[in-house]
């Protein structure tokens, strides 16, 4: 096992989960910004108000692209099962 081998496993693996985690990030923080101007605008200062939709976003973010994500995530792991024996001898 070089070097190059584990960098660029770990490199892989980094990417992947930046890769999965985009889409639920990405969604709770443009609930979190029209929230947050929407209280601003309002000046209702509610913490249940923010919570909420963030907690809604989620959920409807992992019906949408879970499927896909999860798809990503087998991919990964099986192309690095299949290829231990090579990284290893």
């Amino acid at each position: 096992m070089t070097p190059e081998s584990v960098m660029t496993l770990g490199r892989t693996a980094l990417e992947i989960t930046i890769l999965v985690s985009a889409p639920v990030l990405l969604a709770t923080l443009i609930v979190g910004l029209i929230v947050a101007v929407f209280q601003a605008a309002t000046q209702i200062n509610d913490a249940s108000l923010s919570f909420i939709p963030k907690v809604l976003a989620v959920l409807a973010t992992f019906a949408i692209a879970g499927p896909w994500m999860l798809t990503v995530m087998i991919d990964y792991m099986r192309r690095v099962l299949t290829g231990l024996p090579g990284i290893i001898g």
